[in-house]
């Protein structure tokens, strides 16, 4: 998709501009239109699925994630394509005599059909976007070339000259966040040493809606189903001139070192699609909110891709965040005050801190060579195992966050109740 989008009845004045059109961007726009608030968003359009780069990952969005996109009723049109993940096996591929045994969580263990839906990330945009086409006033299919932020509003300034004044400045535009740097908002950025691949191949032995994770020193291989039971997507971690090496290889060559990682898990594989990689960084910045600027997935956090917790930490700031402005609104406030953008920095300030802590902490227990840590990851595998009631209680600290979920993201049943 790559047609620009006519603007009418836009004068250039919004409550909200939210910059950035990925899919935290796009759930933001369409969540803050949700509880009232006159948005205009401004990023490109998706790629065409011809281009010469096409998007290889995939997301796993979990049940409040799911939730989120039902009540901005975008969800019956994405269902269709997307796969569901009822079964979370972790396997230990290190070998050797202190290799801990296999763990696999259940969804039925928790009574729910699925841990959540794995998603082409290209559909998931596509869909967010043509949504958004209908349902906002604005969209602009531009970039922002400066911002200036003032007491009582921002003015943005585009790169093909528009300017766009706005109560408050939603930054969803990623690592190199333009939003979060007029703001003033400083950021730790760490980069390991470690890159990934993204792609996807079908196998000859169905997945049965299984997810699985291979980790041995120095990185991992995570299978995630799609729609055909005999194709999944993969992420492969590992150390970055591992990574470069396999990218050099032609589509033969990789798809054998694929199947050698793999070990004959899904039978022998058939074909390789389009491969991507992207260096594994983690960043946080120091706070989610400054003057007239709120931010929200990317901007704020990048964490590894082990545990796919990213994008689902980027939508509960979305849903958050709408919170916050619903409430401001309909005390006809101002969206973008000080009171308002403190009340979301302390609402998503745990939930942050406890997922960003903890995904770095297995990312290191999982790729750590160090004896005693080994011992002790073996001996929580056999608890994990043998005590299904603490098996249940780590499902539901991984779905869940350790606040209360917004609004937007609580089940129908619960919402009415």
């Amino acid at each position: 998709m790559d047609e620009q989008i006519e603007i009418t009845g836009f004068n250039g004045c919004c409550d909200i501009a939210v910059v950035g059109a990925g899919p935290a961007g796009l759930t933001a726009a369409l969540a803050l239109a949700h509880v009232g608030a006159k948005v205009a968003l401004i990023g490109p359009p998706p790629l065409s699925t011809s281009s010469q780069h096409p998007d290889t990952r995939t997301v796993a969005l979990l049940s409040s994630s799911v939730d989120l996109l039902k009540t901005l009723e975008v969800w019956d049109e994405l269902a269709r394509h997307a796969a569901p993940l009822k079964a979370i096996r972790i396997i230990d591929a290190s070998g050797g005599l202190l290799r801990a045994p296999d763990v696999e969580f259940k969804a039925s263990e928790l009574g729910l059909e699925a841990f959540g839906y794995n998603i082409a990330n290209s559909v998931l945009v596509e869909m967010l976007y043509a949504h958004a086409a209908s349902a906002l006033g604005s969209l602009q299919p531009s970039s922002v070339a400066r911002i200036e932020l003032a007491p009582n509003h921002a003015v943005l300034s585009l790169k093909q000259g528009m300017e766009i004044t706005a109560r408050l400045v939603v930054g969803a535009d990623g690592r190199c966040s333009i939003c979060r740097e007029q703001a003033g908002i400083g950021v730790s950025e760490r980069r390991t040493e470690q890159a990934a691949i993204a792609t996807s191949f079908t196998h000859a032995e169905p997945h049965g809606g299984v997810s699985t994770e291979l980790h041995r020193g120095g990185g991992s291989v995570t299978a995630v189903p799609l729609i055909d039971p005999h194709a999944s997507s993969v992420i492969w971690v590992g150390a970055a001139p591992e990574i470069d090496a396999l990218m050099r290889l032609d589509a033969t060559g990789f798809g054998n070192a694929l199947a050698g990682r793999l070990d004959g898990l899904l039978g022998r594989l058939g074909e390789v699609c389009a491969r991507a990689h992207f260096p594994v960084t983690r960043l946080a910045a120091e706070s989610l909110v400054g003057p007239r600027t709120a931010l929200v997935g990317e901007a704020a956090h990048i964490l590894s891709p082990i545990g796919a917790q990213g994008l689902n930490l980027g939508l509960r700031d979305a849903a958050t965040l709408a919170d916050c402005i619903g409430v401001a609104l309909e005390r006809d406030g101002d969206p973008g005050s000080g009171e308002v953008l403190n009340a979301y920095d302390s609402a998503r300030r745990v939930d942050v801190l406890t997922r960003t802590f903890g995904i770095d902490l297995l990312s290191r227990s999982l790729l750590t060579g160090f004896l005693p840590l080994r011992v002790a990851r073996g001996i929580i595998s056999h608890g994990l195992n043998a005590l299904p009631p603490l098996r249940r209680l780590v499902m539901r600290i991984g779905m869940t966050p350790p606040t209360q979920l917004p609004s937007l993201m609580r089940p129908a049943r619960a919402t009415q109740a």
